[in-house]
């Protein structure tokens, strides 16, 4: 019985494994899904070179998290089927010593088989306590035969049971192994394409310092406008120099601000996509000594038209339009800010009080890309997203 149990217990962690290690190749390849269709959508232009360059680099990315993925569940599997094969072999060898058990209890019985010879084994005895052991013995022999054989069937039928399970084993991972081969012959020509790319770029240098030029202006231009715009937001009566805006300021709501604080780790998503830019230093991806615009968010990568939510309570500050990054929600959590750029329709306005979760528009889709750039800020300061949002 613990021997089943014990195999069953197995069975059950590979089950809980095995739609856990699912669910998150489930995420990469829809990733990876998206990131295909956005670099389809980019033209060959040398414009749009860097953007594809950077999502080939991301598909890249989540192709060899893919690939790793599958090296884990092989492992587990691997480790389950050697559980397996030990299992079967310990009950196996409880099926022969039932099964010899069995065979003595028939000779037995076989020997005894003539009523005469039970009554002169019973007659033999060399006194009364003797005399009922004997008969107790051969009352329980058909007994003790009977349970036998039920033993032996159930353990051979479980025993049938575990075989079968062992074969569906050993076919899932020989799948899982030609799976694996078919993302790592993908994953080479991804790699092809980055370098391919690279050299492009490495050919038509003006342009791609051009285009280069072009995006540092706008990150520039949206770091002041949310900085001017979080400046304003933080001013209150009585405090510091006043603006000319100063004295219609509302007062910071603090108890907002630390509900906010105490759910870093733990926000939702604004949309479920591929991050393929982070926060923090960056460097360029053709000229790798060069220094990037440090970036203050990160941007997503989503479908066409998805729907972009407010990560948590509060009050919709602003809403801008950047070039390079069209419409711009800005909302504030007490002294923390959410921002949410690259936005096509916006379903909100200034002053309107938002909740976690509720659709503040959706995403656009400029120059063949369709990402979300994301930010929060604790008063004057820059945070990592990824740090405040829930693990995926």
């Amino acid at each position: 019985m613990c021997l089943v149990l014990a195999l069953s217990a197995g069975g059950s962690i590979h089950a809980q494994d095995t739609k856990a290690q699912e669910s998150k190749k489930a995420r990469l390849q829809k990733e990876i899904a998206i990131l295909d269709g956005q670099i389809k959508a980019i033209t060959s232009k040398s414009a749009s070179a860097i953007s594809k360059l950077s999502l080939i680099r991301k598909k890249v990315d989540a192709r060899k998290e893919l690939v790793a993925e599958s090296d884990r569940e092989i492992a587990g599997l691997n480790s389950s089927i050697y559980e397996k094969e030990a299992g079967i072999k310990l009950m196996q060898a409880r099926l022969d010593t039932l099964s010899d058990y069995y065979d003595r209890l028939v000779k037995g019985a076989y020997k005894n088989r003539d009523a005469k010879i039970w009554y002169m084994y019973i007659l033999a005895s060399d006194d009364l306590g003797q005399a009922f052991r004997r008969y107790g013995y051969l009352r329980d022999l058909s007994k003790q035969m009977n349970t036998q054989a039920e033993k032996i069937i159930s353990t051979r039928d479980t025993l049938e049971k575990e075989k079968a399970a062992l074969t569906e084993m050993r076919k899932d991972a020989e799948a899982l192994r030609s799976q694996r081969m078919a993302e790592v012959g993908k994953l080479q020509a991804e790699q092809n394409d980055s370098q391919k790319l690279v050299n492009q770029l490495k050919r038509d240098k003006k342009r791609y310092q051009q285009d280069l030029s072009r995006k540092q202006r706008e990150v520039e231009a949206l770091n002041r406008e949310i900085q001017r715009i979080i400046n304003e937001a933080l001013e209150q009566k009585g405090g510091g120099k006043k603006s000319s805006t100063a004295s219609t300021a509302k007062p910071i709501d603090y108890t907002l601000a630390k509900q906010f604080e105490s759910n870093k780790g733990k926000l939702p998503w604004p949309a479920d996509g591929a991050v393929v830019d982070h926060f923090g230093q960056r460097y360029d991806p053709v000229y790798t000594n060069l220094k990037l615009p440090f970036n203050n968010g990160i941007s997503i990568a989503l479908q066409q038209g998805s729907s972009v939510k407010a990560v948590f309570d509060g009050e919709v500050k602003q809403v801008v339009v950047m070039p390079g990054y069209n419409k711009c929600v800005l909302v504030q959590h007490g002294n923390y800010f959410s921002f949410y750029c690259k936005m096509g329709s916006v379903g909100v306005k200034k002053g309107d009080k938002v909740k976690t979760g509720q659709a503040l528009g959706t995403v656009d889709t400029i120059g063949g890309e369709t990402q979300l750039h994301f930010q929060i800020w604790s008063g004057k300061n820059p945070q990592n997203p990824e740090t405040w949002l829930r693990p995926r």
